[in-house]
């Protein structure tokens, strides 16, 4: 089982072997040079990805700033989804820090996963209910946690991206101005 597979049935659930693999075969290997653009607001969004490796930013600019909405890592899948399942424009835009690799699908070949797979309709709303709680879970933190509760939670689960990811983006993630993040952090090290 490719590492493709494997996350395709982490998040897609129980799948026959055969149909992993025919879902595996409709992804196909693209790179991103750090910089360049999966996505820009305002386009078509044409395909789902599978991050192989690399940090894709998801952000919105705003008349005066960038909203950060997510930094996607190895193992995550990433799309706009408003844009992909109902063929709107993408509301984000969507850019390499690093130069990342990842398993694309097309919209086009996306949709014909339901004629190969009996099951995949079924499949498909667990996937999309699965994302559709870590966005509750996220609003819930914003809500719930103060500004130091949230940096704690999201330092210990994603420990990787300090390092990798300047730190005003994971400030714009958290809600957070680069001043209060950077107070944050200065008093979680010390």
């Amino acid at each position: 089982m490719t590492e493709l597979e494997q996350y395709i049935k982490s998040y897609f659930g129980v799948i026959r072997s055969d149909e992993l693999e025919i879902i595996g075969s409709l992804f196909k290997p693209k790179t991103i040079k750090k910089g360049g653009f999966f996505l820009k607001s305002g386009r078509p969004c044409d395909n789902l990805s599978f991050i192989q490796s690399g940090f894709l930013r998801i952000f919105a600019a705003t008349a005066d700033k960038e909203v950060t909405q997510w930094i996607s890592a190895k193992g995550y899948f990433v799309t706009d989804l408003s844009g992909f399942i109902f063929e709107k424009p993408a509301r984000w835009s969507i850019q390499a820090l690093i130069d990342t690799d990842l398993y694309s699908i097309s919209r086009e070949d996306y949709n014909k996963i339901g004629k190969l797979i009996p099951q995949w309709h079924e499949l498909e709303k667990l996937f999309i209910a699965r994302c559709f709680t870590v966005l509750e879970d996220r609003i819930f933190g914003h809500l719930s946690m103060t500004a130091e509760e949230r940096y704690n939670f999201f330092f210990e689960h994603n420990r990787e991206l300090f390092n990798q990811v300047p730190l005003q983006y994971i400030a714009s993630m958290l809600g957070m101005t680069p001043e209060t993040f950077s107070r944050v952090r200065k008093k979680t090290i010390s």
